[in-house]
């Protein structure tokens, strides 16, 4: 990197945390209460909660990891984005009625309502847990790797700067600060993307000028030159198999996880809790949705790209690197600030997430009388808190980690399948109970640990061996049929559940049904294409 390229970075650094302070404001010398802090006072648009979804989801680990999948397995690993975006539209329609009309505020305390407070306090330490020791330490340890890799930092010293920064453009307004200026975040991340896919691919077609008509001549070489590379549903014996099982992805276990990611996730579902109404928060994810068939464009081709113009790359991680060193100076600067506009973007959602869960479902119900202003310090607290523990075990947890975002993806895979049981059948049938619930979620981990462990150790070797893709969908099977029979033997006393679905409307508005017919005519296009 050049001195131009680090003056592109600290414009970018400036701009956002100057207007993250701006949105954060407070006028005639009002206090911040709970849902102004947590929820962004249930204000949100419904573009700011599409452009906060996005940011939330995709950091270093998506952009250099789905490149590193693009250039090793193909466009195959694309239905990470794509299913995601119909998963959106089901999301909208279907679960978000509920959780709004039911005024939830947290995850956890759906659960409270639903089951009582012991299912909302074990799933509550469980999130805290996860959030902190996978999420936050992978964002800051593979964000710092990035930032090592372009712009030459001493990695501890970017893994400290990349936590603080994120820590702080967010701890006076909260969850206001992080969606108002995700908007910034995702223009920069996708322009910056597609100027890195556009200068690849024209590079391909023979490196005459950087334009719409060179790139896509550029992709119709690509496709010739690697056709293996270009098929989305993956048959046995093609590479990435084991990771993209053939029609699961359409039909099995991507679901689950999925609906787990989009519907039942705090840093997520956050955004949509605090829009202004339903059908603000509908049209917010419906526009996410569409962001989401942009980003193979983004995060795949890139990797693609590599193929041609860099092979025999080992690891495939550096696939994207590699691309970024076909940038001139300046351009390089917008692309990094790109990648470290998804990483602040990405940590600030998780370190608010563990905020609220940590205040409004396991301090506040151990201290009810707590006020308003002091359960916004604990929050901000909380966030400090959860960032200094994510700097302090992010190397010891992931620093000897060969594949660590493979790692992470194994281990959320072991309560994927029992959180997505709970919601559904607590959402859906009536005699779900606590005790349901729990065994749900023990024995999602309990089946999930036996096949890694049969996978992993040959002496344990007694299930058969099967795509982790399967895996959850059968573990999702399973763990739904123990919870049934769990709650026909043991069901709930009357008069614990407090939510309802009476009064649920499912109808949704004339602008997200439009969005939702071209969200799957894009993707039959695309799968009819690629097959």
């Amino acid at each position: 990197m050049k001195t131009i390229d680090f003056t592109v970075l600290a414009i970018y650094a400036i701009a956002v945390f100057g207007l993250a302070q701006w949105v954060s404001r407070e006028q005639n010398k009002h206090q911040k209460n709970t849902t102004d802090y947590f929820l962004a006072g249930r204000s949100l648009p419904w573009w700011a909660i599409g452009a906060s979804l996005i940011a939330a989801n995709i950091s270093a680990e998506q952009i250099i990891g789905m490149s590193a999948s693009g250039y090793g397995i193909g466009l195959a690993i694309a239905s990470y984005e794509w299913m995601a975006a119909l998963t959106l539209l089901i999301v909208a329609k279907f679960l978000l009625p509920i959780f709004l009309k039911n005024g939830v505020t947290t995850m956890p305390n759906f659960l409270e309502q639903r089951f009582g407070p012991l299912v909302r306090t074990v799933m509550a330490v469980f999130w805290l847990s996860l959030y902190i020791l996978v999420n936050v330490t992978s964002i800051l340890w593979l964000g710092s790797i990035a930032v090592h890799a372009v712009a030459g930092v001493n990695q501890m010293e970017a893994l400290i700067i990349i936590g603080v920064f994120a820590l702080c453009y967010q701890l006076w307004g909260g969850l206001k600060a992080v969606a108002l200026t995700d908007i910034v975040q995702v223009t920069l991340l996708i322009a910056g993307g597609l100027t890195i896919a556009a200068i690849s691919l024209s590079r391909i077609d023979g490196g005459h000028g950087v334009s719409l008509e060179h790139a896509l001549s550029g992709f119709a070489t690509l496709m010739q030159a690697a056709p293996q590379k270009f098929h989305m549903i993956l048959k046995p014996g093609d590479i990435g198999y084991d990771k993209l099982p053939g029609l699961s992805v359409l039909l099995g276990g991507m679901w689950i996880m999925n609906v787990s990611y989009w519907g039942f996730n705090q840093y997520i579902i956050q955004r949509a809790l605090a829009a202004k109404n339903l059908n603000e928060a509908q049209n917010g994810i419906a526009f996410a949705a569409y962001l989401k068939l942009l980003m193979p464009v983004i995060v795949v081709v890139p990797g693609l790209a590599a193929v041609v113009l860099a092979p025999h790359l080992s690891p495939s991680d550096r696939a994207y690197p590699e691309m970024m060193k076909l940038l001139p100076p300046g351009l390089l600067g917008l692309v990094f600030a790109a990648l470290a506009a998804a990483i602040i973007a990405s940590l600030a959602a998780k370190i608010n997430s563990i905020a609220t869960i940590f205040t409004l479902d396991i301090y506040k119900p151990m201290r009810p009388d707590t006020s308003e202003t002091d359960l916004v310090k604990i929050g901000r607290l909380a966030a400090i808190a959860a960032t200094v523990i994510g700097i302090v075990l992010a190397k010891p947890l992931l620093g000897g980690a060969d594949q660590a975002f493979q790692f992470i993806q194994e281990f959320t895979g072991f309560f994927t399948p029992g959180i997505v049981v709970i919601f559904l059948l607590g959402m859906f049938w009536k005699r779900t109970s606590a005790a349901g619930a729990l065994t749900a979620a023990i024995g999602s981990v309990v089946l999930s640990g036996m096949f890694w462990a049969s996978t992993t150790f040959p002496a344990l070797h007694y299930l058969p061996d099967m795509p982790f893709m399967n895996r959850v969908g059968l573990v999702f099977l399973l763990s739904g049929a123990a919870a049934i029979i769990i709650s026909l033997i043991r069901p709930a006393p009357a008069g614990v559940s407090t939510m309802t679905l009476e009064g649920v409307s499912y109808k949704t508005g004339l602008i997200f049904n439009l969005a939702a017919v071209g969200v799957m005519i894009a993707l039959v296009v695309i799968y009819k294409t690629f097959w």
